[in-house]
């Protein structure tokens, strides 16, 4: 029996190892790497297991600083790197299934106009930052971010390629 535990929790740290859930702020330099523009914070792994956020980008703005949409597929071959796939992808459609069911039941109450949410609108009446009675997002690793995407009124999830590249040059 203490084998199978062993492994359960070999397991579960393994994964979220993997999927950059854990808080090594060994690194608090705030100065952005001259080459690709990450600043040591950004490229620091964060807790993200039972964490929730309020943080979400602009696309076009996201989209601007380097960012590229996030794969919802689950690509890698390994258990452990597909436990990890598993967990962000998954995290990342129940966060976008609270905005949905926030932004239908909004759309219903003001069936006769309902407009399209521009950025701030989707901040200060779907997401309401600071707010009790706001959506919080369950936390994404440190180089995903969500993103509002006007032209399809949705929320998703984007990659930053240069904090995953400055992060292996912090190793």
């Amino acid at each position: 029996m203490k084998n199978v535990n062993r492994c359960f929790v070999i397991s579960v740290m393994s994964t979220a190892l993997l999927s950059g859930c854990f808080d090594a702020s060994t690194t608090t330099e705030d100065s952005k790497s001259p080459s690709n523009g990450v600043t040591a914070e950004e490229a620091t792994p964060r807790e993200t297991i039972g964490k929730k956020t309020q943080n979400v980008l602009d696309l076009k703005q996201a989209l601007a600083d380097g960012a590229v949409l996030a794969s919802t597929k689950i690509e890698a071959t390994n258990p452990l790197g597909q436990s990890a796939d598993a967990y962000r992808t998954t995290v990342a459609k129940v966060g976008g299934m609270a905005v949905t069911q926030a932004i239908q039941i909004r759309n219903a109450q003001s069936i006769k106009d309902p407009k399209p949410l521009t950025y701030d609108e989707f901040m200060s009446e779907i997401i309401k930052k600071g707010e009790p009675n706001g959506i919080s997002l369950p936390m994404l690793p440190y180089y995903q971010e969500y993103a509002w995407d006007f032209d399809a009124q949705a929320l998703v999830v984007v990659d930053f390629p240069a904090r995953k590249e400055a992060r292996e040059q912090q190793r």
